[in-house]
């Protein structure tokens, strides 16, 4: 069993809230947790409205960069865009090509090929680019940050540059180009609201601001797009870039989640049926993170991330179920392959993992565009932040994932003197290290993040009660005002319910590998079901007065709901 942790909340001010906005008790109680006591504050964190969006040309450097794109397109400038090849980059480009050609533009787009060229804005991507002929302007979409030489290069060369990216570096070319990126120009009291952003909600800001200074000059091109219908792409590379879903993060996803829901993109509705989600279906963020986001991610870690961006941009059905089809063979692909990575991964990390219980360095002669996925599981299964690097001659090159108590940017800080380059933000990181110095990397990653984690003082095993529950207060008023919680995600986690003093009338049914579901009375009459995933070998007694941790919420099935839990631990009533 694990441990319990629940706090009280202080004061009287949860129910204050809950009797000024007709609030159930646990919902209160959870606002006022997040620091949301006020009235005013409750609302807008329940009904958020995109009119609560703060203004774009807040953003450092976006002015700049918007008068650089409009003399573009009023000149008619060639004018090239390069993306990233994960989700976030690849939403990224879809929109901001997107929002070009509306307004008239015919931008040329591209992808690093991952495997030929390296990650980012490298001199082989920006090469392969500059071999359709020169470029006016060159805007670099999540990655470029440190791109020195490159943008020097290009400028050199009469390009003008812009970047747009949301990735820390030890190194930066601001000086060399407009630079979009908060953690360069942005001081956390100026721009604590958008530092959390991944690209994607950075060109959504540009956008914006492009829009709305075209529009001020009577722009009728300008009037006509309605830019919240590219709040679908928003959401997507926001979930899976795994950046904070709080402030205007979790706007933006919130609307673009019903966006998904009714998107007119013919590629991106080929995409969700080839993801298995039903048209007109609820999209929840483990929708992207599951289904639409690995058959992106495919793409760019065995083959091209173009396919993806051109079926984002096709209008063609048949064309798009076609890309479909061969984003879930690559899909496929890379799961066979990242299996047997994993596999490895975790025998070498399981022998030394007693020698360095904070955080994990994994190297091995590993494909390299699985070792993100990598991470992230191997993160998950030892609940610590884990590094997996693979060989690339003598150099190791790979990436890591976090726990969310862990910054892996600050965990890495440590060892910047033995790495040959790294970057990216609290959640995941990109690392490239000489082999022989990751022995030394392991001690040294290890060490910070025991730091890190002496601060927090919450054991690793832990479970926080977000509030106690009566079974019979679960009710479907309850589980709407749930609802008004959503989305949840990193840095907006998921509540766990405590409910206290069940007693099971019959033994639970097991399904499956190891897991089992049964039924809790909420009523006279009615019942919720729970689940609970691979936790065979602790099934609760039936007979004996319990309380269970659960999470909560509708089970939307043929076009009806029912209550569900998930169960994550139980434990013998006091």
């Amino acid at each position: 069993m694990k441990n319990w942790i629940y706090h009280s909340p202080p004061g009287n001010t949860a129910c204050e809230l809950e009797s000024s906005l007709n609030l159930h008790s646990a919902i209160a109680e959870i606002l006022v947790k997040k620091g949301i006591t006020g009235k005013d504050d409750a609302e807008r964190h329940l009904h958020p409205k995109l009119a609560h969006l703060a203004d774009p040309f807040l953003i450092g450097k976006i002015s700049e960069s918007v008068d650089r794109i409009i003399r573009a397109i009023d000149a008619k400038e060639r004018v090239a865009i390069m993306g990233d090849y994960d989700v976030d980059g690849v939403t990224s480009t879809t929109l901001l090509v997107s929002v070009l050609r509306s307004l008239g533009a015919d931008p040329h787009y591209y992808v690093p090929r991952r495997l030929e060229e390296g990650y980012g804005m490298s001199a082989a991507s920006v090469e392969r680019a500059l071999a359709d002929g020169p470029f006016a302007l060159f805007i670099a979409l999540d990655c470029g940050t440190n791109s020195v030489t490159e943008i020097r290069s290009l400028r050199a060369g009469g390009t003008d540059v812009i970047v747009i990216d949301h990735h820390r570096s030890k190194d930066s070319a601001s000086d060399d180009c407009v630079m979009v990126n908060p953690h360069v120009n942005d001081t956390e009291e100026a721009g604590a609201g958008w530092r959390i952003f991944c690209t994607v909600g950075l060109v959504f800001k540009v956008c914006h601001a492009l829009l709305k200074r075209l529009r001020a000059r009577g722009d009728a091109t300008a009037e006509k797009i309605i830019l919240r219908e590219h709040l679908d792409l928003v959401a997507m590379g926001t979930v899976a870039d795994l950046v904070p879903l709080i402030g205007e993060n979790r706007l933006l996803t919130s609307h673009g989640l019903r966006q998904l829901r009714q998107s007119s993109r013919v590629g991106l509705r080929a995409l969700m049926r080839a993801g298995g989600i039903v048209e007109g279906a609820q999209i929840l963020p483990s929708d992207i993170s599951f289904r639409l986001g690995p058959r992106i991610n495919a793409s760019g870690r065995l083959a091209d991330a173009l396919l993806p961006v051109e079926m984002l941009l096709c209008d063609d059905s048949a064309k798009c179920d076609a890309i479909g089809a061969q984003l879930n063979e690559m899909n496929r692909e890379r799961q066979e392959i990242e299996r047997l990575v994993s596999a490895e991964a975790l025998e070498q990390l399981t022998a030394i993992a007693p020698q360095f219980p904070h955080a994990l360095v994994a190297h091995g002669a590993w494909h390299s565009g699985v070792v993100g996925i990598v991470a992230g599981k191997l993160c998950r299964h030892f609940n610590r932040p884990c590094i997996v690097l693979g060989k690339d001659g003598t150099w190791a090159k790979g990436s890591g994932r976090s726990v969310a108590r862990v910054n892996l940017v600050e965990a890495l800080q440590p060892s910047a003197d033995i790495l040959d380059s790294w970057g990216g933000h609290p959640m995941a990181v990109g690392v490239s290290i000489v082999s022989e110095n990751v022995p030394e990397l392991r001690v040294r990653f290890n060490e910070a993040v025991g730091k890190q984690l002496e601060k927090d003082g919450i054991p690793d095993e832990a479970i926080v009660i977000a509030a106690w529950l009566d079974n019979m207060h679960i009710s479907d008023d309850f589980l709407d005002q749930l609802e008004l919680l959503h989305p949840f995600g990193e840095g907006n986690a998921e509540p766990v319910f405590g409910v206290a003093d069940i007693t099971l009338k019959t033994e639970p049914v097991r399904f499956g590998e190891n897991n089992f579901r049964f039924q809790v009375p909420l009523d006279t009459w009615r019942r919720m079901g729970v689940v609970a995933w691979r936790k065979g070998d602790s099934v609760p007694p039936v007979g004996t007065p319990l309380d269970i941790a659960v999470k909560l919420g509708w089970n939307y099935y043929n076009g009806r709901r029912y209550p569900q839990g998930e169960l994550l631990d139980w434990r013998v009533a006091e």
